[in-house]
């Protein structure tokens, strides 16, 4: 026997998901999830967030103790190639690499140090 899918009533009329299904919603941002969830990346995107300069991969590799060279770079890749960075490449001996947030990183950002702030929020014991 068929079950209908419940659908959640909606408690606010301005609810910008109400015509999405929950599971569709979870398949269009999955790549996304899955790649701010990985190790590093927050670790890479919180220190650019706070200014408007490039960073150079030296200054990542310094800054983040603990994550490996490999690691660094594939993800940094990976946020590039999903729009959240912008890497710039310049033609010097030795060469030189800078990495800065994209519109679309920057708005990744915001909206991560909005869930960090509603965690924070509600995680504090009264």
């Amino acid at each position: 026997m068929e079950t209908k899918k419940k659908k959640l009533e909606i408690i606010q009329n301005k609810c910008e998901f109400a015509d999405y299904d929950a599971s569709q919603l979870l398949n269009e941002t999955s790549k996304i999830r899955d790649l701010i969830t990985k190790r590093a990346t927050l670790e890479i995107l919180f220190p650019l967030c706070c200014t408007t300069e490039p960073v150079r991969h030296k200054q990542f590799k310094e800054s983040l103790k603990g994550i490996s060279s490999k690691t660094l770079s594939t993800r940094l890749s990976e946020l590039v190639s999903e729009g959240i960075l912008e890497r710039k490449t310049y033609a010097e001996v030795p060469p030189r690499v800078e990495y800065k947030l994209t519109k679309k990183g920057q708005e990744l950002v915001e909206s991560i140090t909005d869930l960090l702030e509603w965690m924070r929020k509600w995680s504090q014991r009264k």
